[in-house]
């Protein structure tokens, strides 16, 4: 694969995730399966394992997840609730134990593991306080999540008191049998104590039986169908009337624990059964090994025994059980190298072939999909499919009336994986890529070393428009409720919109006659128009959809440059001179604006009134931090963490969520967590609130 290969590919592959993020994690309308988010993910990070010159801080494997929904008040949590990596068969679990697990802990220490199904639902958090549910929250994109805690009170199997624990000499056991005798943790005891603090992490889920039969019911009363129990279970919790939640044949069970205060815990099998000594639901499958060959062995048979579960799983989670192992083992980027997920292959099916369409992207690319004879797919009906591009098909030898194996898992809109050849009758046909765009009628084109074709007419190819106006109003860039794709192709195919600087000409003129839209909705529409025009300037960069310019790009050069002139005029070293960007987005930016119908664009933002200038830079307070490197964990006594980095970064110190040999100082709080722990572990200094600032007299 050449250079150029790999930067298309990677820009497809971003763009399929960042959408699937967001669809996943904020909308609960996914488009990806976990198997096919999977396999996309793998192959971006070995495309920028290969190609690091293409990493960016905006890449998917930057980050996980999406931001929080806005109907409901954001939660930081006080510890990233952290992703797995994922082994997609034997060779790649052994490969995790023998590469992470005994290279960093010695291939002679003794290691012990707890393995448990991995649930299909939804992750939160849940706060307790002197054994009171006090908040509730979900994993959002990590870092930040959703306050639910009046629904998840509704969730009875989510305890509002703690039971109190007794003893500590009853034997560690989840299950009706003791763990493997002979270990050493039968002889520990649970903690007598009840937490001051603690957060508990699980999942909400619905039961495969509770599902169907909510859908009947939803069938009765003629209301829209969830797609599957994943989808049901985010849903129902994500409801505005706690009363409906309620309704809902909800479940929980608790896999793990956050910060925690007032008790001491230390392994995963003595954590799973102190919470279900509180009250926790603690799923009974889990099990104890002090072998690895017998995690193998129990993670193969739940691959053959999955359809056996009552819930949706797809995987097996597998953790070294001593949290003294797992802190010296660590977190990569955010995934922990102590955990890993085992996950079952996707399910595949045989369908027919009915027809290939394209579609015109936002910025040209023209790409084939698959509209299939409808079949169901885990409770889900499949109509259509992707097929990334000309040479994927030319290269599978893919025609039209094949029947085509189709791959998908969970919640996914599925892949064609290729044709049946065995079953072919003569009668299929082989298909032609289109020569001409099929919304405008230009010749398409195709760049040498790039895969895609693409419609060339930028400016007036509808198409193209109506994605353009998707992107620019989405909730990442100018956030204007109540425009999507719909009302973006009835705004192009009226004629009111040319480029999105049309959007801020609308006036209650324009809808007039025109059926859906009343006097309300008119007026609401344009109060958020109007309201747009206050997004920052890096909320315009993104809505600009400069290619591999995304939020974190945006948000940088909009501090660096302090206004969009001043970036349209650097030169392409000067952006790739700045920390975190590189050649890619240099060339980009300066291509994107050396086309006279974007500077165009940009003018006629100006006149509508945009914020096109960020916020005049500070002056520092002083460089007494210069150089050095905080992280921030736990509650202090009288800043936030929030007014606290910016103290830090004002006296020109810098933040970084992950402690490393690099950080100097942790400033640590109430119910810090395992940042205080690694640092302790690797004798970085420690400040409190009142040594931190005495670092800056």
């Amino acid at each position: 694969m050449t250079i150029s290969d790999a930067r298309h590919r990677v820009e497809e592959l971003r763009s399929v995730l960042d959408e699937a993020n967001y669809r996943y994690h904020v909308l609960d309308d996914p488009t990806l399966s976990d198997a096919a988010y999977d396999a996309l993910m793998r192959e971006l990070r070995g495309l920028e394992a290969t190609y690091p010159e293409l990493l960016t801080p905006t890449s998917p494997t930057q980050r996980v997840g999406a931001p929080a929904a806005s109907q409901f008040a954001k939660v930081r949590h006080p510890q990233l609730m952290l992703s797995l990596e994922n082994a997609m068969n034997e060779h790649e679990l052994h490969e995790w134990h023998v590469n992470r697990v005994q290279k960093l802990l010695g291939p002679e220490t003794p290691v012990s593991f707890v393995v448990e199904p991995k649930i299909d639902g939804l992750a939160i958090a849940l706060t307790y306080e002197h054994g009171q549910f006090v908040q509730g929250a979900t994993r959002g994109d990590g870092e930040i999540g959703e306050d639910v805690t009046a629904n998840l009170r509704t969730v009875r199997g989510i305890p509002l008191h703690l039971r109190p624990s007794t003893s500590g000499t009853t034997q560690l056991s989840l299950l009706d049998e003791p763990a493997p005798s002979g270990s050493e943790r039968d002889a520990l005891g649970l903690p007598s104590a009840m937490p001051t603090r603690i957060e508990v992490r699980g999942e909400i889920y619905m039961r495969t039986a509770d599902f169907e039969a909510l859908n009947e019911r939803l069938a009765h009363r003629r209301e829209k169908l969830f797609a599957n129990a994943r989808n049901a279970a985010a849903g129902s919790l994500r409801q505005k009337d706690p009363s409906i939640t309620a309704d809902r044949p909800l479940r929980f069970f608790a896999y793990a624990v956050g910060p925690f205060t007032g008790v001491e815990l230390a392994s995963q099998w003595q954590t799973l059964s102190y919470l279900r000594r509180l009250g926790f639901p603690v799923n009974q499958d889990v099990r104890y090994f002090e072998r690895f060959a017998d995690v193998v062995t129990y993670c193969n048979a739940w691959m053959e025994r999955r359809d056996q579960l009552a819930y949706e799983a797809d995987g097996v989670v597998v953790k070294v059980d001593a949290f003294a192992q797992q802190r010296e083992l660590g977190v990569v980027q955010r995934d922990p190298r102590w955990a890993i997920a085992f996950k079952f292959p996707a399910r595949e099916a045989v369908t027919r072939l009915l027809n290939i369409v394209v579609n015109v992207g936002r910025t040209g690319v023209v790409t084939p999909n698959a509209e299939l004879e409808p079949i169901e797919l885990g409770g889900v009906t499949v109509r259509n499919a992707s097929l990334h591009n000309e040479a994927y098909l030319r290269e599978r030898d893919i025609r039209v009336g094949d029947q085509v194996m189709v791959k998908r898992a969970g919640d996914v809109i599925p892949y064609v994986v290729g044709p049946v050849t065995a079953s072919r009758t003569g009668n299929e046909q082989v298909w032609a890529f289109p020569e001409v765009c099929p919304a405008c009628g230009t010749p398409l084109e195709r760049l040498e070393g790039e895969a895609a074709w693409r419609c060339p007419n930028f400016g007036i190819c509808p198409a193209q428009l109506v994605r353009r106006i998707e992107h620019f109003v989405s909730r990442s860039a100018m956030d204007i409720v109540g425009i999507g794709e719909r009302q973006a192709e009835q705004f192009v195919s009226l004629g009111w919109i040319r480029d999105v600087a049309d959007l801020y000409s609308l006036t209650p003129e324009h809808f007039v006659g025109v059926e859906g839209y009343g006097s309300k909705r008119v007026a609401n529409l344009l109060q958020a128009i109007e309201a747009s025009k206050q997004r920052p300037l890096e909320r315009v960069i993104v809505g600009l959809g400069i290619r591999f310019v995304g939020t974190v790009a945006a948000t940088t050069l909009a501090t660096h440059f302090g206004s969009l002139e001043a970036l349209i005029e650097a030169q392409p070293a000067e952006i790739e001179a700045i920390e975190g960007m590189g050649p890619v987005v240099a060339a980009s930016v300066r291509e994107f604006f050396q086309r006279p119908e974007n500077r165009e664009l940009v003018d006629r933002l100006r006149s509508a009134g945009l914020q096109l200038t960020g916020a005049a830079p500070r002056e520092r307070a002083s460089d007494s931090l210069v150089g050095k490197t905080f992280v921030l964990t736990g509650t202090l006594p009288t800043l936030t963490r929030e007014a606290a980095g910016e103290l830090i970064k004002n006296h020109g110190g810098k933040i970084s969520e992950s402690v490393s040999k690099k950080t100097s100082y942790v400033v640590a709080g109430a119910s810090a967590g395992s940042k205080l722990s690694r640092a302790e572990q690797l004798g970085i200094p420690i400040l409190s609130e009142e040594q931190l600032l005495a670092l800056l007299l």
